[in-house]
């Protein structure tokens, strides 16, 4: 059986959890979110504890059933506290320039990308060559992070371009002098 499916998922104060049509919605201080599950697992509340089970051992009910668990988790984890991403440019001339909801990424280019940030996402340039993305979803901030780090992704030669905080390249030697 799932581990993870197995989880019980305690509901944290001030978070409001309501199962109507297949459907979890969860409010929270941050805000609210909402997602559809399979008619193949059922989602329940017991004593302020979320439990999934699946109905069937078929093969797509085994995948769902840690998936959903981990997505219920994941939306409570967001509007109660949040998820941020933060990215770092490394690189001669390379760099982040937030203004109002578009930023400006300087990634050795002609010319200088401008990229929108959607309405539920916050970005924030601590210097200009650190951005951090936050927001309530999850999948949201990571896919947006993941679009700004394709713009100029890290090379192993030099190390430069676009890189998530604290992620380590591995470095290639390159050519050697005969």
């Amino acid at each position: 059986m799932s581990r993870i499916g197995k989880r019980e998922l305690i509901i944290p104060e001030g978070v409001t959890l309501t199962i109507a049509d297949n459907k979890v919605t969860v409010k929270g201080p941050k805000g609210e979110l909402s997602m559809t599950y399979s008619h193949l697992i059922t989602v329940e509340v017991v004593d302020n504890k979320v439990i999934t089970k699946r109905l069937n051992e078929t093969k797509n009910a085994k995948q769902l059933h840690g998936t959903t668990n981990a997505l219920i988790k994941n939306m409570i984890v967001g509007v109660t506290e949040g998820y941020t991403k933060d990215l770092e440019a490394v690189g001669v001339g390379y760099r982040f320039n937030v203004a109002g909801n578009k930023i400006t990424v300087n990634a050795g280019y002609s010319h200088p990308v401008i990229v929108e940030v959607p309405s539920d996402l916050k970005a924030e340039s601590k210097s200009n060559t650190e951005l951090s993305i936050s927001g309530i979803d999850k999948q949201r901030v990571t896919e947006f992070a993941a679009n700004i780090r394709k713009i100029r992704q890290p090379e192993p030669y030099k190390g430069k371009g676009i890189r998530y905080k604290g992620e380590h390249i591995r470095r290639k030697e390159g050519k050697k002098a005969a």
